[in-house]
């Protein structure tokens, strides 16, 4: 899904398989943040996310990098667009979310770390 008021409100949903082929490309061109709860986060996160809980956004989100595209999940897809949005109105370099969260990318198999 995309914005409709130019490149620079661009949103992409990406599905597991392109957030993953998306981390590969752009390496250490983005970050990817967690904003889930902590009991949530212990119970596994997709290796090389950073966590900055919903509830805890804006203390989080300023510690988060400025000079990097910032990626947002969560469990189901919800928290996540609510992160960006925010993200987005702050100014930030909101590339994303996950569409259907870690639930959707542990449907997959895809690797989750502890």
């Amino acid at each position: 899904m995309f914005g409709l008021f130019g490149s620079r409100d661009k949103i992409k949903t990406f599905t597991p398989a392109e957030l993953r082929d998306f981390l590969r490309e752009n390496e250490g061109a983005c970050v990817l943040v967690d904003v889930r709860e902590d009991h949530e986060w212990a119970g596994g996160h997709i290796p090389g996310a950073v966590h900055a809980p919903l509830s805890r956004f804006a203390e989080a989100a300023d510690k988060l990098p400025k000079d990097k595209s910032l990626i947002f999940y969560c469990q189901g897809g919800v928290r996540s667009k609510r992160a960006l949005d925010t993200a987005k109105e702050w100014g930030r370099n909101a590339e994303g979310h996950l569409g259907g969260g870690i639930s959707a990318w542990r449907s997959l198999d895809l690797p989750v770390t502890r």
